[in-house]
């Protein structure tokens, strides 16, 4: 039987699809580039905005009406158990703890079953079968659920809280992963600074161990919040040295204003937030900062939110991910009284614009200088992408292998990349 697998949202969703499709190719099925191709439909789901929500159900409806058997999985139906009973009234469900499922779920849903799977508790992802996106990209989930109790997040609601795995699973995982031929690490999970604090251990413990793994490798660290970062901020900045950690902080500051970060129960200061930077800046060099924003959360005065954009001419990253707030459902902020949509649309316009000339000026700067590069991604308008040790991508247009390690020349600059071409020196 022939599969279609949709996936929304971050990696560690991209990581549960990749298990999902290894699960179901080790029962005998076969995996299909488009629902009218399939017998069944997986929709993988995403539940941090109201747009991803929208393209869920679209995905649904499409599907529906190609009469296809349909699963749904991810955080909506996760974190939204009345979805049951109405809008996935008549399609297969499971949560985000039972993918190890899937293939006897397919096969009753195949056979005209409808299954609603929920409530198995916290489970291990990781050591198990999985068909990669990427070959030489090992998503490695470290976590599940998080610390936090941010008032505007449905993940949690999902997700719950957080449930650490055991190091030596994580190892085993990379080791695999390094055996199959995979040259670049991504650790994810909701919050990897909290990784371990449920173990009596910590992320920068993980790091050194994974670090310690012989071979010619990358790892890339996923998203830290500061809170959680600030309990193992010397530890982790030492680990992050390691030529084999790719210099590249995902640091989410959602706001530069202390009242609303407190409304948003992030347990955290600005002046904290500029502490981890300071930190990390003086003793790491050539340091890639990615940040989140969101633009117009309840109550959010044009004083609070000017207070935003002067932070981020003061922190001046070089990747932003700008959110227009959303209510979501059976969160505490989509009870608060809200900003106006116009007005929710200007901020993050204004937030985007600024965020465009800060990251071009800043890699323009890049032009002319020399790196070494590990190619990791077909380009999506052609040529390849390559990352350096900052994680910066560098698009070649030579015919390149997967997996290679180079030296380039930066040419030119975009906001949103390098141009560079391949050097012998």
């Amino acid at each position: 039987m022939k599969v279609y697998i949709k996936t929304f949202g971050c990696s560690a969703n991209q990581s549960d699809s990749e298990i999902i499709a290894g699960l179901l190719i080790e029962a005998g099925y076969k995996l299909v580039d488009s629902a009218k191709k399939s017998d069944l439909v997986i929709i993988n789901s995403c539940g941090v905005k109201n747009r991803s929500e929208f393209a869920f159900f679209r995905e649904i409806e499409a599907a529906k009406k190609l009469k296809k058997k349909i699963i749904a999985c991810g955080c909506i139906p996760s974190g939204n158990k009345a979805l049951i009973q109405t809008k996935l009234r008549d399609v297969s469900i499971i949560d985000v703890n039972s993918i190890k499922e899937i293939a006897e779920v397919a096969k009753r849903t195949l056979n005209g079953e409808r299954i609603v799977l929920f409530g198995i508790g916290k489970t291990q992802k990781i050591c198990l079968p999985r068909c990669r996106k990427n070959k030489i990209i090992a998503i490695v989930p470290i976590s599940e659920g998080c610390l936090g109790k941010c008032s505007y997040c449905f993940t949690k609601l999902a997700k719950g809280n957080l449930f650490s795995y055991p190091e030596e699973a994580i190892l085993q995982e990379i080791n695999d992963s390094l055996t199959e031929g995979c040259k670049e690490i991504w650790l994810t999970s909701q919050d990897c600074a909290a990784y371990g604090l449920d173990r009596k251990t910590n992320l920068a413990n993980l790091l050194n161990k994974v670090c310690k793994i012989p071979g010619k490798f990358y790892i890339r660290v996923g998203m830290g919040n500061p809170d959680n970062m600030l309990k193992i901020l010397p530890e982790l900045i030492k680990a992050y040295k390691n030529p084999k950690v790719f210099k590249f902080l995902h640091i989410p500051v959602q706001s530069g204003n202390n009242r609303v970060l407190n409304l948003m129960n992030r347990v955290y200061t600005i002046a904290q937030f500029k502490a981890i930077i300071a930190r990390f800046r003086k003793q790491i060099k050539n340091l890639t900062i990615s940040t989140d924003v969101i633009c117009g959360f309840p109550t959010e005065t044009e004083k609070e939110f000017n207070d935003t954009l002067n932070l981020v001419r003061w922190l001046k990253p070089d990747v932003v991910n700008i959110s227009q707030f959303w209510a979501r459902q059976g969160t505490t902020a989509a009870k608060m009284k809200q900003v106006d949509g116009k007005v929710k649309q200007t901020r993050s316009k204004e937030l985007t614009e600024l965020c465009k000339e800060i990251t071009l000026i800043k890699n323009k700067i890049q032009i002319g200088k020399k790196c070494k590069v590990l190619v990791d991604e077909i380009g999506k308008k052609g040529g390849f992408v390559s990352r350096n040790e900052s994680y910066n991508p560098i698009i070649l247009k030579e015919k390149l292998r997967l997996g290679s390690y180079l030296r380039c020349k930066i040419t030119d600059a975009t906001e949103k990349y390098l141009i560079g071409k391949i050097s012998k020196n």
